[in-house]
């Protein structure tokens, strides 16, 4: 079996900014190397990622994670029927969805209102595509004489493994209770730390009550809200990997995987986490980006920086990743099959490790290179 995995390391400069914040307010940390980092958790740029495939990929191609899915579905009956009655298109949608192994249940409801339509019991993910195929259910069992014995003979359930989305089949999806709907992800997406030691800081900052301080100019116009907001800077290394062999099980298709590979890559190494981004503006693109085609293993580089970089930043940690990763690749046979590297003046150490060339190339190359791995597989 010819295997075909992609990994993407990124050095990505971040100025004062709070992407990724704990229960306290505070940025979230982790201790690497006996100091502590900077640390976006995995979650975080996932779902910056998954928001930014709508950039990339038609709506059809996607899908949505919601507890809302009687709603969702209903919607969908209407959309497809016109005839239906939008109290009837719910029930539908709700018979449907049971017999489909989804646990509904009443949302709560706040006193003196009506509870809304019943929800799924967890977040569930379901493909465009999928939402379509179970409105056809529901439409169908409308104008049929028994419409439970309609829906059963339908088999819903069997819908939820066909046409799985491109996030669904990158993610993964889990049903804890209907383990049989269970997709297994085709990508892995580390917790991005910083390559240097960090400490938080933190902003004082004051509100003046402009009508006030207009209007009545022998009073105080002191502030009238006073805060603090916590952040930091630093420079993030980056990692996320594909098994493209999985992800085309999941979608069925050489063209549909090498559509989702494009959009991952360039969706994961263009996108950010918005925490706090109308407060700092700390919007910028990555300092470098190098993505690896291997036949062998998926690997994390992240142990160029169990030493913390100290001093310049870009140029140390573009030199750090070079040497490490030639490293590990001639110790542990994990050279990669190929490999091109995006790199701005500061990361010029990288180019290396592979072809130079633009993040639309590189995105072009690496579609090009998985559609043909899988197709002669």
């Amino acid at each position: 079996m010819t295997r075909t995995i992609i990994d993407i390391d990124i050095l990505h400069t971040v100025p004062p900014s709070n992407l990724n914040r704990d229960d306290t307010g505070s940025p979230k940390s982790a201790i690497y190397g006996g100091v502590r980092r900077a640390r976006v958790s995995s979650q975080a740029w996932k779902r910056a990622t998954r928001l930014a495939f709508s950039q990339h990929l038609d709506p059809s191609q996607l899908g949505e994670r919601t507890k809302r899915v009687v709603e969702v579905l209903a919607d969908r009956v209407v959309a497809g029927e016109a005839s239906i009655a939008r109290e009837e298109a719910l029930a539908l949608a709700g018979q449907v969805l049971t017999a489909a192994g989804i646990k509904l249940a009443t949302p709560r409801a706040k006193k003196g209102e009506e509870p809304g339509p019943d929800e799924s019991q967890y977040l569930l993910f379901l493909s465009s595509r999928q939402v379509d195929l179970l409105a056809e259910i529901a439409i169908a069992a409308h104008s049929s004489d028994d419409p439970k014995a309609s829906i059963k003979a339908a088999e819903p359930k069997k819908k939820l493994s066909l046409e799985h989305s491109v996030d669904i089949s990158l993610f993964g999806r889990m049903v804890a209770d209907s383990t049989d709907l269970n997709v297994d992800a085709a990508a892995q997406v580390a917790h991005a730390i910083s390559v240097h030691a960090v400490e938080n800081e933190f902003d004082y900052f004051t509100a003046v009550d402009d009508h006030k301080q207009a209007s009545e100019e022998e009073e105080d116009s002191g502030a009238a809200m006073i805060g603090n907001v916590e952040f930091n800077s630093s420079t993030l290394y980056r990692y996320a990997t594909v098994d493209a062999n999985r992800l085309n099980d999941n979608l069925g298709s050489a063209e549909a995987t090498r559509a989702a590979v494009e959009a991952f890559v360039k969706a994961f190494a263009s996108s950010m986490p918005t925490g706090k981004q109308n407060s700092f503006a700390n919007r910028t693109v990555p300092d470098a980006v190098v993505v690896s085609i291997r036949d062998s293993q998926s690997v994390n580089m992240v142990g160029a920086f169990e030493e913390p970089v100290v001093g310049v930043r870009i140029a140390t940690a573009a030199a750090r990743l070079a040497a490490h990763t030639q490293d590990v690749n001639a110790n542990f046979g994990t050279t990669p099959v190929a490999v091109w590297v995006v790199a701005g003046q500061a990361a010029q150490a990288l180019t290396v490790l592979g072809e130079k060339v633009s993040l639309d190339e590189l995105v072009a190359r690496v579609g090009a290179t998985v559609a043909e791995r899988i197709t002669a597989h």
